[in-house]
C-alpha cells in the first residue's frame, strides 16, 4: 500500500512530477567538489543523480497526513497554468495533481489544513487554481498555515527582488488570494498543529523556512521541507543548494535539525526526494550516514 503509519498518523506521497531539475550538482550546490558527488554517486543514481547527463534529480510533491480525523497536506508543488518566467519547465503546466490526490482517496474539499513550509515556487503552486480566468483556493475548506517571516519577504510590496527571480508572479497567484479569502494563518516559531505534529521554526533556506515534526506513540519523524534537497547533504551537510537565501543559517539548521533526527531515530522526509523517498539516519564521524531508506510509492 502507498501509505506508512507512524503512530497515530497514516502518511501518504502525491506527486505532482519528478526528474531532471536542469541543473548539473554544481549549479545546484554550489561549491560542492566533484570527489563528494562520486563517493556518493552508487546510492544517488538513479533517483537523485542522472547517470548520463549528471543533472540532478528531484521530486515534486506533498506529504499527505491523517491525524486526529483531520486530511493535513504538506507543501503543495508547483501548480497548473501558472507564468513562471524564470522557469520555462514549470511555466503553465498541465498535470495530473488531483488526480493523484484523488487516487489517494482525497478530494479537494477533504482537505483541512495546508501546511505550507516555506513560500517557495515549488512549495505553493497548487494553494489555488484557475478558475473562469481567477485564482481561487484550491482547497475551499482548508486553514492554510505559512510562516509569517516568509509571508513578509515574499510579498513584493516589501522585496524588490523578486522580479526576475524564481518567485516571480508567486505571491500574487498562489499566496495572495488565499489570504484574500480568509484561509490564511501566519505563526511564527512553534505552532501546534495536534497532539501528534508541531511545527518548528527552520530558516536559513528562506527566512520563514520550517519543517513539521511528528511524535507519537514511539514513532518520530521529521517532515524536512528543503532542509535537504538531496542524499548528498546527508553525508555533507556543509553543501548549501544555491537557493538558500541564508548559507550559514542554512547550514547551521540543516545539522541542529539532521542530529536530531539521529539521536531520536526519527524518520526524515523531505520534500523533493524521488524513488526513495523516506530515510533514517545515524551519525557519523562529523556528519551523517543512511541507516535505512523507507520507500514510499506515489500517487
Amino acid at each position: 500500500m502507498n501509505e506508512i503509519v507512524l503512530g497515530d498518523v497514516t502518511v501518504s506521497r502525491v506527486e505532482e512530477m519528478h526528474g531532471p531539475v536542469g541543473m548539473t550538482p554544481d549549479q545546484f550546490f554550489p561549491g560542492s567538489p566533484d570527489q563528494h558527488w562520486d563517493e556518493q554517486r552508487p546510492m544517488l543514481v538513479p533517483d537523485h543523480l542522472d547517470p548520463v547527463d549528471d543533472i540532478v534529480q528531484v521530486a515534486m510533491q506533498t506529504w499527505a497526513l491523517r491525524s486526529e480525523g483531520r486530511i493535513i497536506l504538506v507543501d503543495t508543488g508547483i501548480g497548473n497554468d501558472k507564468t513562471r518566467p524564470a522557469v520555462d519547465a514549470w511555466d503553465h503546466l498541465d498535470l495530473g495533481y488531483l488526480t493523484n490526490l484523488a487516487a489517494a482517496g482525497i478530494a479537494p474539499e477533504d482537505v483541512d489544513l495546508v501546511i505550507n513550509t516555506h513560500l517557495h515556487v515549488d512549495h505553493v503552486g497548487w494553494n489555488t487554481r484557475l478558475v473562469d480566468g481567477q485564482w481561487v483556493p484550491t482547497f475551499p475548506n482548508a486553514t492554510y498555515l505559512m510562516p509569517r517571516a516568509d509571508y513578509e519577504h515574499w510579498n513584493p510590496a516589501n522585496n524588490p527582488n523578486i522580479t526576475g527571480g524564481v518567485n516571480e508572479n508567486v505571491f500574487e497567484d498562489s499566496v495572495a488570494p488565499v489570504y484574500a479569502a480568509g484561509q490564511v494563518q501566519l505563526w511564527e516559531t512553534e505552532y501546534v498543529v495536534d497532539a501528534n505534529l508541531t511545527l518548528r521554526a527552520a530558516p536559513g533556506h528562506t527566512p520563514g523556512s520550517s519543517v513539521l515534526v511528528l511524535a507519537s506513540g514511539s514513532d518520530k519523524a521529521l517532515f524536512a521541507g528543503d532542509l535537504v534537497h538531496t542524499p548528498l547533504q546527508i553525508a555533507h551537510p556543509e553543501h548549501n543548494s544555491c537557493f538558500c537565501e541564508d548559507p550559514a543559517a542554512a547550514r547551521a539548521t540543516r545539522l541542529r535539525l539532521l542530529g536530531w533526527a539521529a539521536d531520536h531515530t526519527a524518520l526524515v522526509l523531505p520534500a523533493h526526494f524521488s524513488g526513495h523517498s523516506a530515510l533514517e539516519i545515524v551519525r557519523d564521524a562529523s556528519a551523517f550516514a543512511i541507516k535505512n531508506w523507507a520507500p514510499l510509492p506515489a500517487y
